[in-house]
């Protein structure tokens, strides 16, 4: 089996550094953030800017976006944290990660994660732990519980699970490690990857986790746990293909496809179920994130992504046949 994707169109106002991170949300909307300090909100149909803030001084490294798309919550290089109201505009929270409180030890933050339940979201950075800070307007970036992976390699990506229970995190050296948040406890570690892992990404359903790495590979995990506490199958898959580090992953809204943005300059989608790569995309740079539309696609197509990457130019793809 082979799909065609096809370039729709380009934002209509590029970012004037690569973007690091691309989110399609629920509202249908798309939010990019970039190494130019700027964050845009764009029409998906139009391709144009809706809403964006003054930029900040430094890159934003880190995007995560609320299930309803009205809440977005981005990181600055230095580990500023900000939540931004994506109905009004407004800054809802921001954060000084960096910043000395009390006896507390530091810890910039480098990656961010809403809790799909709302209240809190988790960050990782230099130590190699997650950090779960509140997310609520009074007491924002408070921190809350700090959940240790026991190895002090730099935390380069979290993530949560779409039903809230679980966090992943990964490190500069190719281990990703699942917390349970009704605990904060460890639940599983995988060491399946010889490489940082830049990007991970979990099926609607919470049961799979793709992870995407600098040895040009992308790995998908059974993260499903026996009602007496055992780990599922682990790694079921890894997925080859790319010629250079893979960048960034997605997973499709119904779970049969992946999406993956590597510096070798192209995309893949991958068919889960077949274990394969069914097309290749080809970009003019490196393509340092993708998101799929959240949207069910329409009944015979496979569905839309976005990417955006070193050139700082939101682009969306359609599945060939779709509207």
């Amino acid at each position: 089996m082979s799909l065609a994707f096809l370039h729709a169109h380009d934002g209509a106002e590029p970012h004037s550094d690569a973007i690091w991170a691309v989110d399609w949300t629920n509202a249908d909307t798309v939010i990019s953030v970039s190494a130019d300090g700027s964050i845009k909100q764009w029409d998906s149909v139009s391709g144009q800017v809706s809403r964006s803030r003054p930029p900040h001084t430094l890159g934003l490294v880190s995007l995560s976006v609320d299930p309803s798309g009205k809440q977005a919550l981005y990181n600055t290089l230095e580990g500023l944290t900000c939540l931004w109201d994506l109905e009004d505009g407004e800054l809802q929270g921001t954060f000084e990660s960096y910043a000395r409180s009390g006896g507390e030890p530091t810890e910039p933050s480098w990656s961010v994660s809403l809790n799909p339940r709302g209240g809190t979201y988790a960050s990782t950075g230099g130590s190699g732990n997650v950090t779960i800070h509140s997310a609520e307007p009074g007491s924002f970036g408070e921190r809350r519980a700090t959940l240790t992976s026991g190895r002090s390699k730099f935390g380069m990506y979290c993530k949560h699970s779409p039903d809230g229970a679980r966090v992943a995190m990964s490190s500069e050296a190719g281990q990703i490690y699942v917390f349970d948040l009704a605990s904060n406890s460890l639940q599983t570690t995988y060491s399946s990857h010889a490489m940082a892992v830049r990007s991970l990404a979990w099926s609607a359903d919470s049961n799979l986790l793709l992870s995407a790495s600098e040895d040009k590979r992308l790995i998908l995990h059974d993260v499903r746990v026996s009602p007496s506490g055992k780990p599922g199958s682990g790694a079921v898959a890894t997925l080859s293909g790319h010629s250079s580090w893979v960048l960034s992953t997605d997973i499709s809204p119904d779970g049969r496809l992946a999406v993956s943005g590597s510096a070798d300059k192209t995309m893949k989608v991958w068919d889960l179920g077949a274990r394969a790569a069914v097309s290749t995309v080809q970009d003019t740079g490196e393509v340092w994130s993708v998101s799929w539309r959240p949207k069910p696609p329409a009944h015979g197509t496979a569905g839309a992504f976005v990417s955006g990457g070193e050139d700082g130019v939101v682009r969306w793809w359609r599945s060939a046949g779709a509207g």
